[in-house]
């Protein structure tokens, strides 16, 4: 009360009623608001439900790269129901083995008429083993599904072929190799000059003996003058000229795609199922070299790797090397060979336990599976930890 209303001395004040809240008026608003919180809460969860489910069922743009299975090359694979070697020789000497030399695939979950979830996408881009790329990065719209499967199964013929070359050139074994001409390009300087089917051999009288020597003859050759050609055609030999063409990076072209075949004096079967692309060629030719050579390459250790492979042992990039690592862990591998060209990708990436080497050719393959069945460490090769830092 203000001070106007203090009681008059001698007078009983008057009581002064005293407003107390109704003891119900309270509550009912706090029970209100706590109502009205309980309601959004509940609205939010089920709103962020109907997303998630919403989520679990609209495609997304992408597919999800993840480990695929594991073959080793000096072990059996599945061919219709049985058991077969995965690497079988005849007409040569081979050799027991013991260990294992892993090939590494990946496995790709989608594709553009079956695309996965955006909630498998989120699941995908928490797990390290996988990786989100785009659609078009696997599946150039382009080309159908089926083409590049196609595709694919012709690089892991190629491969198989590159691989056993490269394994008998290592070991010197001798073998004949043809260079033929798979394709002429429209408006190119071999139109109407070469057919698909001829063979190549020789550029201004330099033998051609594989693609790389082809290339290196029409590059010295140049844009500038005719090179001369001899060819075999339906079993006669015969001379062309064709002026080479330089393409926009400097490139000196023909215009034509070339390939080559090789005759061995005996007979290598690589069988493995569906399985494609060109990047177990360099474990295919050290299962090659380990048969057909006394001991044992591996010293009986789990050794995994990767790598494409060309007839003088080249050993070159592959796609996919971050889960090819996680599915080496996952084999129980401690040893990986990946190719040195993919350090870059490598460093940061590699799963506790695995040690990684660098290698750049059949014979630094060879030299790092030396290391590990001796127990030794040479530091050649390097591992990619050490490449990565000396390129700093």
């Amino acid at each position: 009360m203000s001070e106007t209303d203090q009681p008059t001395p001698g007078v009983p004040a008057k009581p002064v009623p005293v407003l107390v809240p109704a003891p119900p008026a309270a509550p009912a608003r706090a029970s209100t608001r706590g109502s009205k919180r309980r309601t959004v809460g509940w609205v939010s969860l089920i709103a962020a439900l109907a997303l998630a489910l919403g989520m679990s069922f609209i495609p997304s743009p992408y597919v999800i790269e993840q480990p695929g299975p594991v073959f080793n090359t000096l072990g059996t694979s599945d061919h219709d129901g049985t058991q077969v070697p995965l690497i079988s020789i005849s007409g040569a000497t081979t050799y027991p083995t013991s260990g294992a030399l892993d090939m590494l695939t990946v496995s790709v979950v989608g594709s553009p008429e079956s695309l996965p979830s955006w909630a498998e996408i989120v699941g995908a881009w928490f797990d390290q083993s996988r990786a989100v790329v785009p659609v078009a990065s696997i599946y150039p719209p382009t080309v159908t599904v089926e083409q590049q499967d196609q595709q694919n199964q012709a690089q892991m013929v190629n491969s198989q072929q590159e691989a056993i070359a490269a394994a008998l050139t290592k070991m010197g074994t001798a073998f004949t190799t043809t260079v033929s001409v798979a394709q002429v390009a429209t408006d190119a300087p071999a139109t109407n000059i070469l057919k698909a089917g001829d063979t190549i051999d020789s550029v201004n009288s330099v033998a051609v003996t594989s693609v790389d020597t082809l290339r290196a003859a029409v590059t010295a050759n140049g844009d500038a003058a005719p090179a001369t050609l001899v060819i075999t055609r339906s079993g006669a030999q015969q001379t062309v000229q064709i002026t080479p063409q330089k393409a926009s990076d400097g490139t000196i072209l023909l215009g034509i795609a070339a390939a080559a075949a090789y005759q061995f004096p005996f007979t290598v079967n690589i069988q493995l199922d569906n399985v494609g692309g060109p990047s177990a060629g360099m474990m295919f030719a050290l299962g090659i070299i380990d048969q057909l050579t006394p001991g044992d390459l591996t010293g009986g250790q789990k050794v995994a790797g990767t790598g494409t492979i060309s007839a003088d042992g080249t050993v070159g990039a592959i796609g996919g090397i971050r889960q090819k690592l996680y599915g080496a862990e996952q084999s129980g591998a401690t040893y990986f060979l990946a190719p040195a060209s993919n350090c870059d990708e490598v460093v940061g990436h590699v799963p506790s336990g695995l040690t990684v080497f660098a290698v750049s050719t059949l014979t630094d393959s060879i030299t790092a599976l030396t290391d590990i069945s001796s127990g030794s460490d040479t530091g050649s090769p390097p591992t990619c930890d050490s490449v990565q830092a000396a390129t700093k």
